[in-house]
């Protein structure tokens, strides 16, 4: 009998949690824009509209990744109301490498390890206030980590 009460209780709890949960913890997967095949509709798939390029957005990545399976990758800025932030990598088969939606008290500072196939542009998108800003740098990916 304790056994059974036990369960209910759990299972109880557990419903109670998830129906409490943020809206945000269950959001939706921008499945056209991951399985996009151009950087610009990568882009276009996750958010509405045109970026501009911001120098308000710092865009952390190596200059020479001797390794493309372990890129690093931080973005961050000091924008207010900052919604989301995405990382696309422009000549990737598929260039949407990460997507972070944002809650109003996070901090707006997110790192991630992509994975580069060669040499390419790496743009990060920060959604903030209803409109789209980007930081963009190149990065060199050499074959059997030479560094040349």
């Amino acid at each position: 009998m304790k056994l059974q009460r036990r369960a209910l209780l759990r299972s109880l709890f557990t419903a109670a949690a998830v129906l409490a949960a943020p809206r945000f913890l269950f959001a939706a997967r921008p499945d056209a824009a991951f399985e996009a095949e151009s950087a610009d509709a990568a882009v276009s798939g996750a958010f509405d509209g045109p970026a501009t390029e911001s120098d308000q957005i710092m865009l952390k990545i190596p200059d020479i990744a001797e390794n493309g399976a372990v890129v690093p990758v931080t973005v961050s800025t000091d924008m207010a109301d900052v919604e989301a932030i995405a990382v696309v990598v422009e000549n990737n088969p598929t260039p949407l490498a990460a997507m972070f939606e944002m809650s109003p008290q996070s901090v707006a500072d997110v790192s991630v390890r992509i994975k580069m196939g060669e040499s390419s542009p790496v743009r990060a998108i920060v959604k903030a206030g209803g409109k789209l800003y980007s930081a963009s740098k190149e990065v060199k990916v050499t074959i059997g980590g030479c560094g040349g």
